[in-house]
């Protein structure tokens, strides 16, 4: 099936001021075709050169990002041939370390994020444990609540390893997701995932709109590149607004 590339058609953020590499940008353009069925299992994407004049970057800057999504397992490169959209990707939360911005923009609905907290603390007992770090030892804290068409749907509550990811506190969460940001500096090489159903508590409720009774579901998610623990995250969600989904194969 042939894949429609009007300009109108395939407007990107890719012109636009962002702290993501434009690498990431193209990878998050082709991920929303595929992830709202523009683009469908098999079909044959534009070709590096199409890409190129299409998003207006550089060959280099659109081949390493065809080359991570097929690491990815997100396309089949062909030689000689071409890129395809590669059969059995799930989209879950659940198995997979995505990126809420593109899960809701996949969705064709719209992204914002508000920035709670964004500072440096010193890590006590507990957390200094769950990160595999010293008591005493500087952490970056982020609590971010992402919205779809305006709803909240996400408290991101995240503490990530300072010395590893120095710049953090720079970034401006507002525009790139922690998840992309953090992807971006450190790929991640092995992920833990628990996930519990909770009641939150009367600041998330406030938060998340929601009443006292609602039951949410939590993600608590650690994440490591090349073995060392970059980041971990608790990641809430309102129960009535929000699913998980897994696929297995054997």
């Amino acid at each position: 099936m042939p894949i429609s590339t009007s300009t109108e058609e395939n407007k990107t953020p890719l012109g636009l001021e962002a702290p993501s590499p434009l690498y990431a940008q193209v990878k998050q353009f082709i991920q929303s075709k595929i992830y709202s069925g523009e683009w469908k299992v098999n079909d044959k994407i534009p070709s590096e050169s199409e890409l190129v004049k299409l998003l207006g970057c550089s060959r280099m800057t659109v081949n390493r990002a065809l080359r991570e999504l097929t690491a990815d397992k997100m396309l089949v490169r062909v030689q000689g041939v071409g890129s395809f959209v590669a059969e059995g990707q799930g989209h879950s939360a659940l198995f997979q370390i995505n990126n809420i911005a593109d899960e809701i923009l996949a969705r064709n609905h719209s992204h914002r994020a508000e920035v709670i907290k964004l500072d440096k603390i010193k890590a006590d007992v507990q957390q200094a444990l769950f990160m595999q770090t010293k008591e005493g030892e500087p952490l970056f804290h982020s609590i971010i609540i992402h919205y779809e068409n305006e709803v909240p749907v996400q408290i991101e509550d995240r503490l990530v390893n300072a010395a590893l990811i120095p710049d953090y506190l720079k970034q401006d969460f507002s525009k790139i997701t922690p998840n992309a940001y953090l992807m971006a500096q450190a790929p991640v090489t092995e992920g833990e995932h628990i996930v519990e159903a909770v009641l939150a508590n009367t600041q998330e409720c406030k938060w998340l709109k929601i009443t006292k009774q609602e039951p949410c579901l939590l993600i608590r998610r650690r994440t490591w590149s090349n073995k060392h623990l970059i980041s971990s995250a608790r990641l809430t969600y309102p129960g009535s607004r929000y699913y998980l989904e897994g696929k297995f194969v054997q």
